[in-house]
């Protein structure tokens, strides 16, 4: 080094970045590891890129690499390229400054900001990773030379406010930065980075698909009174499958991968494998697993897709990827080029990022509809995993509601064993029919025993079987499908008769209407704090009564999610229908004519409701007094 070494101060705003860095940014000081390694693999990518633009240029660009080299004593660790290097005024504008728009508002905000968690979301994108190292560092020095030219620069500061920097007469090409560690024993240094194993972790972590080698050498110890010996080790594995052609990589490789990515131990169902290019470049490797995770359903469960930028490792369960319906996809997606915040921790939400999110949307629903129309046995394995997940998207997803209708599978009368289609639905509708019909529930045996079912069951009308808790909000929000009605078989009046039934029964009716119309006013009575209304039945066949809702009210299933999570509502009251064709109906009637409203009459109608709740899967209000008045009357026939 030569004796013209000056001290120089950081820019105002380099200084704060400084202090932040040290205090606020990072919420893993590990990360300092990756970020000079990440930088070292540029360099050696803009070397790579200058010599073929430049064929004057003199450089080596034989043996690209990354060097880690630690000394234990002294507790250093020097990260080492023999990439592009730097200039002395490139060295004063990258790390003296920080070049860029807004940077004094940004830091005000951080100031303003009440905790790390507030002030990481204000951080804009800056390429500043370099000051990482005085998360762990007490002074860093950095010493380079630009490919080409002859003398080098150093650089070293303690992150006080000022640094000093100096030419060289030789150097090597490429860059080295030196960090002279913290006591291994103080708050701030968790981690003890001179140990061999952390930096292997760290870097396979991190750093492992980087596509240039990273080298250290190692101490190995010797058996007996033999000497220690030394060897130069490569600690990543440079293997991203997902930046080969599809055609090069084998099965094995891809289920090998999946394994890791998606720590399971069955191979994957499905392999998507696929690129981005134009404006913005992208390589993306999915899967979808073969069976779900035990916490598809947890709201602290894991997300599957891991988000790299070239090669480096950014994140995990990146939810700007994928979303919350697609959360069982598992993989990697590796951008070439993407807005990050600082600490690479928090993805900016970005025209680029909605776009790859789109494409990556897209193709898993595509190779699912693929799944559907040519390979239904493994569809159905899908759809038996996921199906529940996938139906969220009816609510959340708009934009692609049509395809997810398309794959969309459920259960029906039409055929207890298999699964239909809505388009199948459809294809078999009756002819007149407007509606699609559907009926939702905990369980498919309870639906299937529903009161409700039994005038489409009478006349032969399909009707769709909804067991899941979605089941009950996507019906209501997506309305319809080709044109046609999504209608509960719980709600509203039931006309399922053709135009000429429709005449011959208009008579009837009208004439039962008349013989019940004083039993159903008194029953109203009786009832008024459970329902609004009683009503005839043009629904039921065989059971006496049913309770239905109006076209617009919740469901008991929806009321009891609501409630669930703590929503109170107010008490929907819902109609009881009763069928008159029924002996317990037709005697109920009759001794209420011969006998007047006496108490036990009206603890017949309390029964008659109760049964009717129980029928379609229902809570009683007072389930002891049902029990007791039961009894009582199971009593009186003995």
């Amino acid at each position: 080094m030569n004796d013209r070494a000056e001290t120089l101060e950081f820019q105002a705003e380099a200084r704060q970045l400084l202090q932040l860095m040290v205090h606020s940014i990072y919420s893993n000081k590990d990360v300092f590891l990756r970020e000079l390694i990440s930088n070292a693999s540029d360099a050696l990518d803009k070397l790579r890129l200058a010599a073929l633009r430049d064929k004057d240029l003199t450089a080596d660009t034989d043996d690209l690499h990354v060097t880690i080299e630690v000394d234990r004593d002294a507790r250093t660790l020097t990260v080492r390229d023999n990439g592009i290097g730097m200039t002395r005024d490139e060295v004063v504008s990258v790390i003296g400054t920080i070049a860029k728009s807004g940077t004094a508002e940004l830091l005000r905000q951080l100031r303003e900001a009440k905790d790390a968690g507030a002030s990481q979301e204000l951080i804009g994108q800056f390429g500043v990773g370099f000051y990482a190292a005085f998360m762990v560092a007490d002074r860093v020095e950095l010493t380079t030379r630009r490919a080409g030219e002859s003398g080098g620069t150093h650089w070293a500061s303690s992150g006080e406010g000022t640094y000093t920097i100096a030419a060289l007469d030789e150097a090597p090409q490429g860059t080295a930065v030196t960090l002279h560690l913290k006591p291994a024993d103080t708050e701030d240094n968790l981690h003890d980075y001179t140990a061999e194993w952390t930096i292997r972790e760290i870097v396979k972590r991190y750093s492992d698909f980087i596509a240039h080698p990273i080298r250290m050498t190692v101490e190995r110890s010797a058996a007996d009174d033999a000497e220690a010996t030394t060897e130069t080790v490569t600690l990543n594995s440079m293997k991203a499958l997902w930046a080969r052609p599809r055609g090069e990589v084998e099965p094995a490789e891809y289920h090998e991968f999946y394994k890791h990515v998606g720590r399971d131990w069955a191979d994957p169902l499905e392999t998507i494998h696929m690129r981005g290019e134009g404006t913005f470049e992208y390589e993306a490797l999915l899967f979808i697993p073969s069976h779900a995770p035990l916490d598809l359903f947890s709201p602290q469960g894991r997300r599957g897709v891991q988000l790299y930028v070239k090669r480096v490792f950014i994140m995990d369960d990146c939810d700007a990827l994928m979303p919350n319906y697609l959360r069982f996809v598992k993989g990697v997606v590796d951008a070439h080029d993407l807005s990050l915040n600082i600490s690479r921790e928090i993805l900016q939400q970005d025209r680029q990022i909605r776009a790859v999110r789109r494409r990556l949307v897209k193709k898993v629903l595509a190779t699912v509809k693929d799944l559907k129309t040519g390979q239904p046995e493994r569809y159905r394995t899908f759809w038996t995993e996921f199906g529940a997940a996938v139906k969220e998207g009816l609510l959340e997803d708009t934009d692609n509601r049509d395809v997810l209708l398309e794959i969309l599978s459920v259960a029906s009368t039409h055929d207890p064993a298999e699964l239909t289609d809505l388009a199948g639905y459809v294809g078999r509708m009756k002819d007149g029919q407007t509606d699609i019909y559907y009926a939702t529930g905990e369980h498919r045996a309870t639906i299937e025993n529903s009161p409700h079912l039994e005038a489409f069951r009478a006349k032969g009308y399909e009707v769709l079987l909804l067991t899941d808790p979605v089941d009950e909000v996507w019906v209501e929000q997506v309305g319809s499908y080709d044109g046609r009605t999504l209608r509960s078989i719980a709600k509203g009046e039931v006309d399922l008769d053709t135009e000429q039934e429709r005449a011959e029964a208009e008579a009837e009716r009208e004439r039962q209407r008349g013989e019940y119309a004083d039993l159903l006013t008194w029953m109203g009575g009786v009832l008024a704090d459970s329902v609004r209304e009683v009503r005839l039945s043009s629904r039921l066949t065989t059971s006496p009564a049913c309770v239905v809702g109006d076209a617009h009210d919740l469901t008991p299933t929806l009321e009891k999610m609501y409630r669930a999570m703590g929503q109170e509502l107010p008490k929907v009251k819902r109609i009881l229908e009763i069928n008159p064709g029924h002996p317990l109906v037709a005697g109920l009637r009759k001794a209420y004519e011969q006998g007047g409203a006496d108490g036990s009459l009206a603890e017949t109608a309390e029964l008659l409701y109760g049964t009717a709740l129980l029928a379609e899967g229902g809570d009683l209000a007072d389930p002891s007094r049902f029990a007791r008045i039961l009894a009582d009357r199971l009593a009186r026939t003995l």
